[in-house]
Order: structure tokens, then sequence, then C-alpha cells
């Protein structure tokens, strides 16, 4: 009895989140184990349809790069990598785009299908919603330096997946992004997930990925801290306290806050049920960022 009596609590304290969410704009960037995982990620797609079925219009951004750096030792290419970005020349991008779209998007749009919600797969090799331009880096002395076939966003089809969201659908987005000229890019996906959430007006994003959220002290594990403000993220970067691996994660979540998203969340999600518990519930489960 006690525990149906805290399913129904669960279910009354839910309700006020789903009646504010509902036809809201929630974009969820997936990476991590939560990619390696089947049965992790199918947990995870099940309380994204979940969220679709009570009213919340996710759209889903993920990445893929253990699985490309798999499928270039298979193929025999090592890795190369400049300034922490892999370096893509055609062969690469080629298998990047094989990974991204046949390995990963695909089988996420079938599980959610198989759930009962529509899904549709939006890459390079049908509809791409997003492009590019060449990404340029300098080095120490001022120097460009040159990543081959990587792009930094330019702009995002905004319409087309507002479009899908109001019509049930659940947008799928693989990495790779197209040029004006009709070229291809790979594109770091937290920024893209940032990028769409700012151009979409999402009420929020979403970064899962292999942490609890942002620490205060880096080398503390337990000192995840719930909520941070943007005035105090940016003093955490100038303290050396948000250093490389987080980094992306965190500006990705900036761009959306900074582009209209009321609020970006970092949560593990390797934490069974943490997207539903970081949106339906009071206390939440990763770190929130406001503007």
């Amino acid at each position: 009895m006690e525990q149906a009596i805290a399913k129904a609590n669960a279910l009354i304290e839910a309700m006020e989140y789903i009646r504010r969410f509902r036809d809201r704009i929630v974009v969820v960037k997936l990476g991590g184990s939560i990619l390696d995982d089947m049965d992790l990620q199918h947990k995870l797609l099940t309380d994204i349809v979940f969220m679709a079925i009570v009213g919340m219009r996710p759209i889903l951004i993920h990445g893929g790069g253990k699985a490309i750096t798999q499928a270039m030792n298979e193929s025999g290419l090592e890795p190369q990598w400049v300034q922490g970005r892999r370096y893509t020349d055609e062969r690469t991008l080629a298998i990047a785009e094989h990974t991204l779209v046949h390995k990963i998007n695909t089988p996420i749009c079938n599980t959610i299908r198989s759930l009962g919600c529509r899904a549709m797969g939006l890459h390079s090799l049908s509809s791409c919603v997003i492009s590019a331009e060449p990404l340029r880096l300098e080095n120490g002395d001022g120097r460009k330096v040159d990543l081959g076939l990587v792009g930094k966003l330019v702009d995002v089809n905004a319409e087309l997946l507002t479009m899908l969201c109001q019509a049930g659908v659940i947008p799928v987005i693989a990495p790779i992004a197209l040029t004006r000229t009709g070229g291809k890019l790979n594109v770091n996906a937290d920024s893209v997930a940032g990028r769409v959430a700012a151009a979409v007006q999402a009420e929020k994003l979403v970064v899962l990925s292999d942490t609890h959220g942002i620490r205060t002290d880096k080398d503390d594990p337990d000192s995840y801290v719930s909520s941070l403000t943007e005035t105090e993220i940016e003093k955490m970067v100038a303290g050396g306290i948000i250093t490389t691996g987080m980094m992306p994660k965190v500006e990705s979540c900036l761009t959306a806050i900074d582009g209209g998203s009321k609020k970006a969340h970092i949560i593990d999600g390797r934490i069974e049920h943490s997207l539903l518990l970081e949106i339906y519930t009071d206390k939440g489960i990763g770190t929130q960022i406001l503007k």
C-alpha cells in the first residue's frame, strides 16, 4: 500500500510539470554510455516517448565519437587529433557519416517507432536541418589550424523542426551538416544541440552524459551543484574549475539560454529515469543552468 501511495504522490507531483510543459519543445542531447549500452538507450528512449505522449515536444541530437573511432580502427585508419578535435579527411568523413546515420540514428528512430511514436531521422543522407562552414582555429602564434572537413554551425532550419514537433513527430538529428555549396562537414554534437535549442526557442536543453553535473571542486566527486547562473559559470571557467571535458557541454548550455531557452541541464544519462526526474520533479538530479 505504501508503495502504491508513493507512486500516486509522484504522479501528483508530476502533474503540474506536465501541465506547464505541454506543447513546449525540449531539446535532448544524447551522448556518452547511452550510445554504447543498448539496454540503457532503450530505457532512455522509453522516457522520451513518455514525454511525447504527455504532450511535450522532444527533439533529439546524438553524437557518436566512440563508435566513429571504433569504425576507423576497424578500417585500419588511425584517428588524428588537433587541439582536441578529430581531424576529418574525406575517408574519415565517410566513416563518420555511415556510423552516425546507419549505426546510431536509424536504430534510435526504429526504437522510438517500436515504442509507439513517430520519429524522423534528419541527417546528411535525408532531410538535413543544419548547415555549417569550415571551422578554422588558431594556434599560439596566430596561424590558422587546419581541421579538414570539420564545421562550425551557421544555420538551423527551425521552421521544419517546429513543424515536425507540432505534427507529433520526434526529430532525431545526426551532426553531419551541409555547406552552402552542397559539401558535408562533421560538427560537434554539443554545439549542434545548443544552436538547435536556441533556434527553436526550446523550453529546455538537456545534455545527457556520463557525469552527474557540474562540480564546484573538480577534484571532489561529491561537490556537484544543483543550480548555477550564467555568471557563476563564467567565474568557474575563469577560475579553471570547468575545464576541457565539461567545456563543450557548458558552452552548449550557454548558447541555448543566450538564444532564448529558459533553462539548460547537464545530467547523468546512466541513472535510470534521470531525464524524467530532472524535468518532472521538484529536486531534479543534475545541474541546471539559468540565465
